[in-house]
């Protein structure tokens, strides 16, 4: 959710100044590349992982700060509601055995971090949306307590000018309206970084664009919402819909959303940070003392901080990151598009498939976004929200721009995973722990099977049982979460 603030208001003259600060941290931008002022490139990757707080019924419990104070490390930080927590990994370099490192990581700290929830009556529950949530837990009241999230919802709300409508037809229709931007916090999602120089910069946001769709595709967890089945990746449309600033008069003139797929391939990491300043309004005009030109005339790095504030209330799918250390200035893409879970080995399986295919088709030496439309890609991340892996994908074909309708499961069990597979040599990772999480992927394909099928399934398993929904969805949850911690991979998760 980005920095940490601390405001109230602001007037006419803290947007003019805020505007001047953006366009003096753009300016400041392009001189650092330029200047080729960038740290060199160290493979280095990082995983956060938002978590949901739920009881022995699988019911919402709104305690993060208890939960946190248990825990007492520095990796678990607040998230917009109070049943949220996150998890943040330290920078890892890719190369050798590091998938099954973090996967130790994970398992130690997520394991530790439940044994301490648990003790005062909570349990840590890694799914993209926890299914049991329902209206009236999503309010206001249960935003954390930090300024930060207070004044992202007043903010989010004024520019609206009326309350928040969610409209999503899916397996089921739900209409519902908030008077604050709660229901996001339904969205608990899994965020890969990666660090790159600003020449790949470009290339590997354009790849990672490529394969939203087949990433939620394979990796779909969040099919219910309020009780209703809806998308089996409901996390982005819900997002979107949350976050969203516009009336629906700018909707109809076509204004973008804060939470955004993007328009366009790009050429340069400039490009996206001068769109974020010249189309999204800020939502946080908070002006910092530094100045950005004035810091480079004198040897030193800037660090932007209007424009890397700004870039944090633009909800990209594909996030540009600046950041500062040390000393010195670079670059990450942040890869936002996954949801949490089911379990440790899906997420690093899902890592391997990111890692591997992005670095695969980031060096292709004929690129897919030459010829796969932008507007392509963008259909292809909203037919695997939708569909999941059951989702139809438009891929190029052959040597020209021909587009094919292409089953999602086929396309990565035929042609990504092997890419991903040769990415992932590329980086120098262990063989052994390659094939054993892209077996993981595969596994998927072949049977048809992810985190949302399985928990549709056992929904449904449970209304044939004659539970009515509540029960049916909340027994669905703690069977989830027993899997979950017994750590087997969801595609061999039985249904009873």
């Amino acid at each position: 959710m980005g920095e940490k603030v601390v405001a109230t208001g602001f007037d006419l003259a803290d947007r003019r100044m805020y505007r001047h600060k953006l366009q003096q941290c753009l300016l400041g931008l392009e001189r650092l590349l330029d200047e080729k002022r960038f740290d060199r490139p160290r493979n280095l990757m990082g995983l956060e992982i938002e978590l949901n707080l739920a009881d022995s019924a699988g019911l919402p419990r709104m305690m993060n700060e208890e939960v946190l104070a248990r825990i007492a490390s520095r990796d678990f930080q607040t998230e917009l509601a109070q049943f949220n927590i996150e998890v943040n990994i330290a920078p890892h370099r890719l190369s050798g055995r590091v998938l099954d490192r973090l996967a130790e990581e994970l398992r130690t700290g997520l394991g530790y971090a439940n044994r301490m929830a648990r003790e005062v009556g909570a349990h840590i529950v890694m799914v993209g949306i926890l299914p049991t949530l329902e209206g009236r837990d999503l309010v206001s009241a249960n935003l954390s307590r930090a300024d930060r999230y207070t004044l992202l919802n007043e903010r989010i709300l004024a520019m609206r000018g009326e309350d928040i409508t969610l409209d999503i037809q899916g397996v089921e229709h739900l209409v519902y309206t908030s008077r604050s931007i709660a229901p996001e916090a339904a969205c608990t999602s899994m965020q890969m970084h990666l660090q790159v120089t600003p020449g790949r910069f470009a290339a590997v946001w354009n790849a990672a664009q490529v394969l939203a769709g087949p990433q939620v595709a394979v990796g779909a967890n969040s099919p219910f919402l309020f009780g209703r089945e809806l998308w089996r990746e409901t996390r982005p449309l819900l997002f979107q819909q949350a976050t969203d600033t516009r009336p629906q008069e700018l909707r109809t003139q076509g204004v973008r959303p804060l939470a955004w797929f993007g328009e366009r391939w790009i050429d340069s990491a400039a490009d996206l940070f001068a769109e974020n300043v010249r189309y999204f309004p800020s939502l946080l005009p908070i002006c910092d003392d530094e100045d950005p030109l004035k810091v480079l005339d004198d040897g030193g790095v800037p660090r932007l901080r209007e424009l890397t504030l700004h870039n944090g209330t633009v909800y990209r799918w594909n996030r540009p990151v600046y950041e500062v250390v040390d000393g010195v200035p670079h670059l990450r893409v942040e890869n936002r598009v996954m949801p949490a879970g089911p379990t440790v080995a899906d997420v690093l399986a899902n890592a391997a498939f990111y890692y591997g295919l992005v670095r695969a088709l980031a060096e292709a030496p004929r690129p897919v976004w030459q010829r796969l439309p932008f507007g392509a890609a963008a259909a292809n991340f909203d037919a695997a929200c939708r569909d999941g892996i059951n989702a139809v994908l438009h891929w190029p074909r052959g040597r020209g721009s021909t587009l094919a309708e292409v089953p999602a499961a086929d396309l990565i069990r035929q042609e990504l995973l092997p890419l991903a597979a040769a990415g992932l040599d590329a980086w120098g990772i262990e063989p052994a722990d390659r094939d054993h999480y892209l077996t993981i992927i595969e596994q998927r394909c072949r049977r048809r099977s992810n985190g949302a099928e399985w928990q549709a399934a056992a929904f449904h398993r449970g209304l044939e049982r004659g539970l009515d929904r509540r029960s049916a969805l909340a027994a669905m949850t703690t069977r989830y979460s027993e899997h979950m911690w017994a750590g087997d991979p969801v595609h061999t998760w039985p249904l009873d």
